[in-house]
C-alpha cells in the first residue's frame, strides 16, 4: 500500500511539473512561436491534388507560405541563441508542412548570428505523401531574410544595418548584402531565376529589394515578396529637398529657348522603352500596412505621407502613363485596419491571418519609382550623346 501511495504521489508530481512547464512556456509545444500555436490556421499541406490544381497559384496561399519561411529565418536565430536541439527546435515546423528543407543558413560573420536561410523543395518528403512532382508555382528554392531581432546577441549588428539604411538608404556596405547576394545568385544559376524567390520582412525586406535590384542589373529576375519594407530614411528626405531644387531650376530652364528638344524627346522615348521592358520582367510584391510608419509611404502616390486609398476601393491594375519613372514598378498589397499600434502593424504574423483583407494596388507611387530609379536608367554607353552626364 505504501508503495502504491508513493507511486501515485510521484505520478501526480510529474503531472504538476509538466503542467507548470506548459504554463510557463518551458516546453516547445507551449512556446508562443510554435507553429501550431501562432502559425496559420486552416492551411492545407501540399498533397497529390496539387498536381492537378496547385495551391501555389492562389496569391493568398503563396503570401502565407512566404511569410512562414521568413518566420523560420527568425526562429533559426532564436533556436541558436537558446541552444535548442534538432528535437525541440522551433524553426523546422515552419517549413516542413510545405515540403521544403533547409539547405543553407546565412551567417553574419560579425557576431555569428543567422540572418537568413535557403529553403529548397524537398522531393523525398513530397514523394512520401504521394506528391510526385513540384506543384505549379512553387519555387525550387527560396531565400528568406529576417528583420531586426531585439536580443542582446543580435541587436548591435541589426541596428547597425537599420541605421545604415536610415542614413544612406542603401545596404550595400553591409556584410549581409554580399553574403545574401552571392547565395541568391548561386541558386538562381543552379535552378534558373524563374524557379527562385527572395523574401524578407522589415530590414530583411530592405535587403531583399536591393539585392533583387542588383540582380536585375545582371539580367537575373527572381520573384520577390517584401513584407513591411522600410520606406523612411534621412537620405530620402535630403533627396526630396534636392529634387525640389532641381524641379525649380528645370522650370526656369524650360522657359529658355533650346535647340535640343527633339533630341531629348527621342532619347527619353528610348529610355522609356528600355525601362518598360525591364519592369515587365521584374515586378516585386510589396506588403504594407498603412499604420506602420516604417513602410506606409510606399502606399502614398505623392510621397507626401498621405497614405491609403481614400475611397476604400481597390485600384487593381491602375497603370500610370507618360514616363518610365511612373511605370508599373511593383505590385502593392495594402492592409488598412484603422489606427493600429506600431508593433501590431509591423508584425510578421499579420500576413498569414485568416481575416486578412488586402487592397491590391498598382499605382504611381513616387517612393517605388525612386527605389527602382536605377533600373530605369540606361548605361552611359547606350544613352544618346546629348543626354550623357
Amino acid at each position: 500500500m505504501a508503495a502504491e501511495v508513493e507511486a501515485k504521489l510521484e505520478a501526480e508530481e510529474m503531472v504538476a511539473t509538466t503542467m507548470q512547464m506548459v504554463e510557463s512556456g518551458g516546453g516547445v509545444e507551449a512556446h508562443p512561436y510554435a507553429f501550431h500555436v501562432s502559425g496559420p490556421r486552416n492551411l492545407s499541406s501540399p498533397n497529390w491534388r496539387d498536381i492537378i490544381n496547385s495551391s501555389w497559384k492562389d496569391g493568398n496561399y503563396k503570401r502565407t507560405v512566404m511569410a512562414c519561411f521568413i518566420q523560420a529565418a527568425y526562429l533559426l536565430e532564436l533556436d541558436r541563441q537558446e541552444n535548442r536541439t534538432p528535437e525541440n527546435a522551433l524553426a523546422p515546423k515552419w517549413w516542413l508542412p510545405f515540403k521544403y528543407k533547409l539547405t543553407q543558413t546565412l551567417i553574419d560573420e560579425r557576431d555569428g548570428s543567422i540572418f537568413g536561410a535557403i529553403l529548397e523543395w524537398d522531393r523525398s518528403a513530397a514523394l512520401a505523401d504521394f506528391i510526385f512532382m513540384r506543384p505549379s508555382g512553387a519555387p525550387k528554392a527560396v531565400l528568406a531574410l529576417r528583420g531586426t531581432l531585439l536580443k542582446s546577441v543580435t541587436i548591435r549588428r541589426d541596428l547597425t544595418d537599420d541605421l545604415r539604411f536610415l542614413a544612406w538608404e542603401s545596404l550595400k556596405g553591409s556584410v549581409r548584402f554580399k553574403v545574401a547576394f552571392d547565395a541568391l545568385k548561386s541558386i538562381a544559376d543552379r535552378y534558373g531565376s524563374g524557379n527562385v524567390s527572395i523574401v524578407g520582412h522589415s530590414l530583411g525586406a530592405g535587403f531583399a529589394l536591393q539585392i533583387g535590384k542588383a540582380l536585375v542589373k545582371e539580367g537575373i529576375y527572381v520573384e520577390a515578396h517584401l513584407f513591411n519594407p522600410p520606406s523612411v530614411s534621412l537620405a530620402m528626405s535630403l533627396k526630396n529637398l534636392g529634387e525640389k531644387a532641381v524641379f525649380g531650376w528645370k522650370r526656369i530652364r524650360s522657359m529658355l529657348p533650346s535647340g535640343s528638344e527633339i533630341q531629348s524627346i527621342s532619347s527619353d522615348d528610348h529610355q522609356n522603352k528600355v525601362a518598360n521592358a525591364v519592369l515587365k520582367k521584374w515586378v516585386p510584391h510589396l506588403y504594407v500596412n498603412n499604420s506602420d510608419y516604417v513602410c506606409c509611404y510606399y502606399a502614398d502616390p505623392t510621397g507626401n505621407g498621405e497614405t491609403g486609398n481614400k475611397s476604400g476601393s481597390s485600384k487593381e491594375n491602375v497603370v500610370p502613363v507618360n514616363t518610365a519613372a511612373a511605370s508599373v514598378a511593383a505590385k502593392l498589397f495594402v492592409l488598412s485596419k484603422g489606427n493600429q499600434k506600431f508593433l501590431d502593424a509591423h508584425r510578421l504574423e499579420q500576413w498569414w491571418a485568416d481575416d486578412l483583407e488586402l487592397q491590391t494596388v498598382i499605382n504611381n507611387s513616387k517612393l517605388i519609382s525612386r527605389q527602382l530609379k536605377s533600373l530605369y536608367q540606361l548605361p552611359a554607353s547606350q544613352q544618346a550623346p546629348g543626354k550623357q552626364r
